[in-house]
């Protein structure tokens, strides 16, 4: 599906508008995860319904890459000493009461947004991950899993304050994000003689749908940032084997007692959270519950029904295609989404298959559907 006609910048400068036919926003809604709509970026963001014929949808615009060493004028392999000196040096430098630098203000900002990133070990090993190869200001967005497999202390940044940095920050390290290196979320002295639980620790995982539907134990490493006797950053794997339970869902927590962060003397160790992802599946998208496949059926089996045998992540079923059945049109299998107390639905979405016409019967044969149906207008909608 393609976008069509002039797009507008909206308020926030974030976004496109297309306007698209009403008859297509069905599908729309139904893929607004997947890269169908030809935009920059391909996912959905948002969809707004006009008047009787139309509706509008939003898809995000990438953003340009910061480079946050180069801000700072530091190496990527700089300690967090050499990181806290060169902040110093160009705050003084930078700081709107000041400074008679044109650009103070901006600057200064700039500057507080990289040191916010690489004065924390943790936001930046995350921040590291995406490699040395982008480039200041090349264009951007971040992989939907770019921050998987890492553990992490504290609950970090709030939506709000992350929008207090510029996009970039925020699009890595909003919502979702999870890390404040050093806060102790419980309170309390790390003094021995005191006892006092360790802090909570999270990570996000990726796990495979069929985890969901099944239970399984998978085997999972994460990568735990810490300073090195250099005071630079490294990591050190945490190895676990991992419960998934059955039913769970995309941003739901597995609690892993006591493998968070020791205690303070005789204090009992924190736990672990992990927020769980679904891996994208070739076959199948998620929507809470909901699971969805793009079925192709051939054109007489849409026309005339039929029995067709179908997977799902919990094996092969039998379904039956009504008769007179047109692209698009969704069939559900109730209770047949991921498992739960209310189990979620498995959605079938038609897709019309065509034979190929590589031969001159198959091209004889079509030539006779088109004399057959020739009052047959499948641009109809479009007042063409």
């Amino acid at each position: 599906m393609n976008c069509f006609l002039n797009s507008w910048k909206a308020l926030a400068l974030r976004e496109a508008i297309f306007l698209v036919p009403a008859s297509a926003c069905a599908a729309l809604d139904e893929s607004r995860n997947r890269q169908e709509s030809g935009c920059s970026g391909g996912e959905l963001q948002g969809m707004l319904k006009m008047k009787s014929n139309s509706c509008l949808f939003f898809c995000p615009n990438q953003m340009e890459f910061k480079d946050y060493y180069k801000i700072m004028g530091v190496a990527r392999e700089a300690s967090q000493d050499e990181i806290k000196r060169a902040y110093r040096k160009l705050a003084r430098k930078y700081h709107p009461d000041v400074s008679k630098e044109k650009n103070a203000e901006a600057r200064f900002k700039e500057l507080g947004e990289a040191y916010e990133v690489l004065k924390d070990p943790e936001k930046r090993a995350a921040y590291d991950r995406l490699g040395a190869n982008w480039k200041e200001n090349q264009e951007f967005r971040p992989p939907p899993d770019w921050n998987t497999g890492f553990e992490f202390s504290g609950r970090g940044f709030s939506q709000e304050d992350a929008a207090k940095h510029s996009d970039f920050f925020e699009s890595l390290f909003g919502q979702g994000f999870r890390t404040s290196y050093g806060s102790d979320q419980r309170g309390g002295r790390s003094s021995a003689a005191f006892h006092h639980p360790g802090e909570d620790h999270y990570a996000k995982v990726m796990i495979d749908l069929e985890d969901s539907y099944r239970s399984a134990t998978r085997a999972i490493t994460l990568q735990v940032p810490q300073l090195d006797s250099q005071g630079r950053v490294t990591t050190h794997e945490h190895k676990l084997n991992v419960v998934i339970p059955k039913g769970i869902r995309a941003r739901q927590q597995i609690r892993l007692a006591g493998q968070g962060a020791p205690g303070h003397g005789q204090g009992k160790r924190g736990d672990l959270y992990l927020e769980v992802e679904f891996r994208p599946h070739p076959h199948y998208r998620v929507d809470g519950g909901d699971v969805y496949l793009d079925l192709p059926v051939a054109p007489w089996e849409a026309a005339l029904g039929a029995a067709v045998k179908i997977p799902t992540p919990d094996g092969i079923v039998e379904l039956k295609i009504p008769a007179d059945s047109a692209a698009g049109r969704k069939l559900r299998l109730k209770g047949r989404g991921i498992p739960g107390k209310t189990p979620g639905d498995f959605f079938v979405v038609l897709q019309i298959a065509l034979p190929p016409a590589a031969s001159d019967t198959a091209k004889e044969f079509y030539r006779s559907m088109a004399e057959t149906f020739k009052s047959f207008n499948p641009r109809a909608r479009l007042g063409v």
